[in-house]
Order: C-alpha cells, then sequence, then structure tokens
C-alpha cells in the first residue's frame, strides 16, 4: 500500500518530496543551524522568518524518512541534532521534550543518552505546565517518544511513565473516537477545551498509540487509534479536506477552515499509514482524496504546489470576519455559510518535514 503512493496511482508523490527536498534547503538559516519559522511570499519575494527549534525536530524526522529512502538530505542532519543538543534551554515544555526524544532514538544512541542526561523524565509529568494542563498533542509527543527512546535503548525502564503517559492521552478521547485539546476538567477552560480537538489533536495521539503499541504490545491503545482514523475518515470532506476543529462529545465537525495543506499531504497519511501497517486495512482512498485537494480537487480549483518557490502554501482559508460566524453556526448544528476563501501564501518547514516522514517511501531510491 504505502509503495502505491509513489509506484502507482499517485504519481505526483515523487514530485512532492522532490519539492520539499528542495523547499527544505532555501528555509534552513546556515548561520544559526536550524530551520526558520516560516517562509513567506512578500512583494520583494520570498522572506524568511525566525527560528524554531520544534519545527527543526520535525523536519530533521522528515529528512531522516528520506534519507532512509535513498534521497540525499539538503543539509547535515547530524550537525544539526548536535546543535540542538548543544543547549537545550529550550525546552520549556513535555512536547518538545517528547519531540527531542524522538529525534534522538531515531539518529544514535549517543544522542539519546544525551537527551536522558540532560532531563529528569520521570519528574516531567509533574513538572511541565503543558503537561500539568494535559494537553493532548504535547503529552501524545512525549508518548511517541518515550516508545521511540525505550525502542532504542532497552535498558532504560520507561514502560511505567509511558503507560501512565497513555493513560493521560487517552482521558482526552470522547465516545466516538475523537479527541479534545485537553483531558476535561472541572475549570470551564477544561471543560470547553477538552470538548474540542483541532486535526493535530487527533493525528498524534493515532501516532502516539500506534508506536506505544508496537514498542510494549499493548492492544487496546491501537484499538484506540483505529477508532480515532475510523471517525475522521468517515468526516472527511467531499473534496478529502481533513477539516479544522472537532466535537469529541457529538463525533461533528465544529469548525470546518482553514483547510490546511499539511494535513493533506502529510499529516493525514501519516496517521493512516501507521494505521495501515498494524491493521492491514486500506485507507488509501482517503490519503488519495487529501492529495487530489493539493493537486487543484479543492474549492478554489488551484494547485497549492509552487515548484519554483518550493513550497506547497499554507492553507485555503476564509476572511477573518467570516471565521468566528462559521464556528458558531457549526455549534448550533448548521451548516456552514459560503463564504469568499483565499490562499495563505506562507510554508512551515514542518510542513516539508512531515510530508517525507509520511510520502517518502524506499521505492523511490
Amino acid at each position: 500500500m504505502q509503495n502505491a503512493l509513489t509506484a502507482g496511482a499517485v504519481p505526483r508523490t515523487s514530485q512532492l518530496v522532490e519539492l520539499a527536498l528542495r523547499g527544505l534547503e532555501s528555509m534552513y538559516d546556515s548561520e544559526k543551524g536550524l530551520f526558520c519559522h516560516r517562509l513567506c511570499k512578500t512583494s520583494d519575494g520570498m522572506v524568511r522568518e525566525g527560528i524554531s527549534q520544534r519545527y527543526t525536530i520535525m523536519t530533521l524526522l522528515g529528512l531522516l524518512r528520506a534519507q532512509s529512502a535513498g534521497l540525499k538530505s539538503p543539509v547535515d542532519v547530524e550537525a544539526t541534532v548536535e546543535r540542538l543538543l548543544d543547549d537545550t534551554t529550550w525546552v520549556n515544555n513535555i512536547g518538545d521534550l517528547g519531540l527531542l526524544l524522538w529525534l534522538c532514538a531515531a539518529t544514535s544512541r549517543k544522542n539519546l543518552r544525551r537527551c536522558n542526561a540532560a532531563f529528569d523524565l520521570s519528574g516531567a509529568l509533574q513538572r511541565f505546565p503543558d503537561a500539568r494542563r494535559r494537553l493532548t498533542m504535547e503529552l501524545s509527543w512525549f508518548l511517541t517518544g518515550l516508545a521511540n527512546a525505550s525502542k532504542a535503548e532497552s535498558a532504560v525502564n520507561l514502560e511505567p511513565l509511558a503507560n501512565e503517559t497513555y493513560r493521560l492521552v487517552q482521558a482526552s478521547q470522547g465516545q466516538h473516537g475523537l479527541f479534545g485539546h485537553m483531558a476535561k476538567r472541572q475549570s470551564l477552560a477544561g471543560v470547553v477545551r477538552g470538548r474540542f480537538g483541532s486535526f493535530a489533536d487527533q493525528v498524534y495521539p493515532v501516532l502516539a498509540m500506534a508506536h506505544f503499541s508496537k514498542v510494549f504490545g499493548h492492544h487496546g491503545a491501537r484499538e484506540n487509534a483505529l477508532r480515532c482514523v475510523s471517525a475522521i475518515c468517515s468526516l472527511q470532506g467531499s473534496l478529502g479536506q481533513w477539516w479544522w476543529h472537532y466535537d469529541s462529545a457529538t463525533g461533528r465537525v465544529v469548525e470546518h477552515y482553514p483547510v490546511y495543506s499539511v494535513h493533506q499531504h502529510a499529516m493525514g497519511p501519516m496517521a493512516l499509514l501507521v494505521l495501515q501497517d498494524a491493521f492491514g486495512a486500506d485507507f488509501y482512498v482517503f490519503i488519495n482524496n487529501g492529495l487530489n485537494w493539493i493537486y487543484g480537487a479543492n474549492e478554489l480549483g488551484q494547485d497549492l504546489e509552487d515548484t519554483d518557490a518550493g513550497v506547497v502554501w499554507r492553507c485555503i482559508r476564509p476572511s477573518k470576519a467570516s471565521s468566528y460566524a462559521a464556528r458558531m453556526r457549526a455549534l448550533m448544528g448548521k451548516e456552514p455559510p459560503q463564504v469568499p476563501l483565499q490562499i495563505l501564501y506562507e510554508c512551515r518547514p514542518y510542513e516539508l518535514g512531515w510530508l517525507l516522514y509520511a510520502l517518502a517511501q524506499p521505492s523511490q531510491r
């Protein structure tokens, strides 16, 4: 199934991978040794803004996947990992710690041991504010990091901590399989935000539970991941859209736009492919529909790839004035109104990194 993405029914996948490798070179700040925060289209051309350690980690994970497929990275991956580990004061949340663990586990035991020595993993769930708030996405990154670190270095017993983290992630899952943004707490914020989750709040728990299940043999985690994937597939739009916000209590979409390109070409396929590997199920039609949205089968009839700039434009979105009204209509169970849509002409490196992670396959050697 994965090889069919590049060899069969979706022939432009290889083109997307080549575009990502080319685009990431322009997003790399060679002076700082890290990837930028975003690349924007302006009247003066493409402009690189800021740096992001988080986006750098995600991008490196994609580049490592590309290298395993026989492709050449446009940057020195090991030197960039070294830059991240030289000064870890930027790690101030459990999500980034989880991503760093994941990256170190994917590179070398030496890097993983450096990361373990720099942080007290055993106290992380109590120490970091995002962990205490039970944020779904960030806890999922930590669970993925723990699973991959345990697989790479079995001498360190991370299973009890992984089990505890899994329970916290699973607590955000509703009866329909969808995840809220955070665990439901007694506070007003917990009740409201705990109910509604973004597409990212669906994808990252699926990945985390799949990794956790594979490493520790937890079949319940795999089943819960499949429940979520089944739910988001049932809600996919008629043009292949992966929607923006979901209601974990009712199992409905509560906010359709923006539709982000990274969800279409990377994060959607990431979630579906990892479950496909675990179950042998066939999610190809959903992956294909999502990719076709990128290629121009979307609301505006425009291809979101820009081969000259080496990017996939970030999203199709409504005007700011219409977004709040659309959300309120959705919360009341009404169809969203027809509003003007536009393309956001920017791209972030993690988007292309996750594209590589999802779509760079060994058949591309």
